[in-house]
Order: C-alpha cells, then structure tokens, then sequence
C-alpha cells in the first residue's frame, strides 16, 4: 500500500536524525512528530509510524546483534547510517510483524527500495544480502504462501488452536564439573531443545524424542519444570497457542550434534557457573533457573 511505503519512508527518515543524535530512547517521538508533519501533513493516521518506531527502539539492540551476525565482515557501527535504518526496519518486519500484516518477502521488498531510493549504489544489493541470509536462517517462511484477496478474521484467544510442545533444560557432569546444553537462535538467544508432541503422545516421551532428532543426545527425564503459553502466527492456520511443558533432563557428556533446523544455529554446553551470563528469553530464565537449583542439590 502506498500510504504503508510512505510511512515506512517516513520511519527511516526519523531513525536517521534518532541514530545521528546517538540513539536517545527519549527523542524519538518528538523526531517522528516532525518529520509526519513535514513530510506528511495529510496523513491522518501516523499509527503505523508510530508503532514501527516504538519497536524498532524498543528491539534495537537485537536488531543490531542480528546484523552483527548476518554480516560480520561489517561492523554494524562502520554500516552507513541509511544502509543500518533500512536494515533495522527490514529485521523488524521480518522478525517481530504480524505475517498477516507484513508477509516475510514484503518486509524484504520494502527494504530494498527504501535502501535503493535512500542509500547509495550498492545499498539495494547489500541489504538484499543481509536480510536474504536472516530469510533463510529462518526456513523461508511464507515461501509458498499464495496471496489471499481476504484478512483473516480475529480468532478469540479462547478460540485459537493449541499445539502442544515438549522441551528440556539439559544437564549432565564430565568428571568435578556440571554442565547443561542449550540451543542458540536466530534472534541471539540461548534457548532450549524443544518440539511438537504428536498427539497422544505422552509428554514426557516425545520430550525425549525431540531431544534426540534436535541435538543428537539420549536423555532421561529428571523432573517436571513446569508449562508457560505463547501466541505464535502460522502460514496456514492463523494465530495459535503454544503450549509448551518443560523438564530436567540428564544426558551423557557427549557431543551435540544439531539438526539443520530453520531458525536454530548453534548448540554448546556451558559449565553451570556461566549460565546466568546467556542472553536467555524472559519467559525462559524462570525455568533454567529452577532447573539450576535442582541440578545443583542432586549428586
């Protein structure tokens, strides 16, 4: 839509004058107030601009680190400050939009003619390359996906279809030292081995399975570490809830050995005096920090 491309011209303009004044949280609804004003003074709704900014700054960090990542031989502070705002919009759509607002290969489209309209020369193709490569890390998604005529309606969270997930906070000793395994993503978090449950498969069992099919290791169930819920958008269906129960799980100290999986990159252990140091999700740490109490009292 072009009242959507105007907008997302406007943010990379505010994030422009944000960035050149050293990224103060607290100026960027005056900036944006501004340049709507100046740039856009017919446009009745700004609650498009406004929404994008606020997580843009409120993700910027993340943002940086997934740029950081996707294109290391560029240091993000050394990326042209045009080139750094495009890519920080592209990652915000791509990452943390609504699919059903911004499908995956709009966010990307809408990037490269911001960078090919703002940037220089080679903008197009460098933020191009970026946000291809953060595409694929993630699986592709939409890849198929034929445009509908129609939005979907708004399914009640009451409504929404829930899918059920195991997962585990691994643990295990080598010699006088503890030790636990994580899973590290797309996003720049530590996280944990998880999957889908088939269903009337018991939790526990398909905890074990999914374990073994993602990083390559035979645990045993050691305790329950309890359930948290999130909403998550899928291709086909829509919104949907993900419920995921977590356990303790004791292994071998072997190798990990990580399945080509979209949106995972990494598996390490990490020695248990190291683990509060991770960039873990919030609603994560809760349950690797019950899981450290356990593992710490057990022999």
């Amino acid at each position: 839509m072009a009242n959507r491309h105007l907008s997302r011209s406007i943010a990379l303009q505010s994030l422009f004058e944000w960035d050149f004044r050293g990224c103060d949280k607290g100026s960027i609804s005056g900036i944006v107030a501004r340049d709507m004003k100046e740039f856009a003074p017919g446009m009745a709704d700004s609650s498009f601009v406004e929404e994008l900014l606020k997580g843009i700054v409120a993700k910027q960090a993340n943002l940086d680190d997934v740029i950081a990542k996707a294109a290391p031989e560029w240091p993000v502070e050394k990326i042209s400050p045009v080139d750094r705002n495009v890519l920080r919009i592209g990652l915000y759509e791509l990452l943390f939009a609504d699919r059903a607002e911004v499908p995956a290969k709009v966010a990307i489209n809408e990037a490269i003619e911001l960078a090919k309209t703002f940037g220089g020369e080679t903008s197009g193709r460098f933020v191009n390359g970026v946000l291809g490569a953060v595409y694929k890390e993630l699986g592709e998604p939409g890849k198929d996906a034929v445009p509908s005529k129609k939005k979907k309606a708004e399914v009640p969270y009451e409504q929404m279809p829930i899918q059920h997930l195991g997962g585990a906070v691994i643990c295990s000793r080598d010699g006088k030292d503890a030790y636990m395994a994580f899973v590290h993503d797309a996003f720049g978090h530590w996280t944990l081995s998880k999957g889908k449950i088939p269903e009337g498969t018991d939790p526990k069992d398909g905890t074990v399975a999914k374990v073994k099919e993602e990083i390559g290791l035979e645990v045993a169930i050691k305790a329950d570490l309890g359930q948290n819920e999130y909403i998550a958008n899928d291709p086909e269906i829509g919104k949907i809830r993900k419920q995921v129960h977590y356990y303790l799980a004791e292994s071998p100290f072997v190798k990990l050995k990580l399945a080509k999986k979209p949106g995972l990159n990494d598996a390490k252990w990490f020695k248990l005096a190291d683990i509060m140091d991770l960039n873990f999700y919030d609603d994560i740490l809760p349950i690797v920090t019950k899981a450290v109490t356990i593992f710490s009292k057990s022999e």
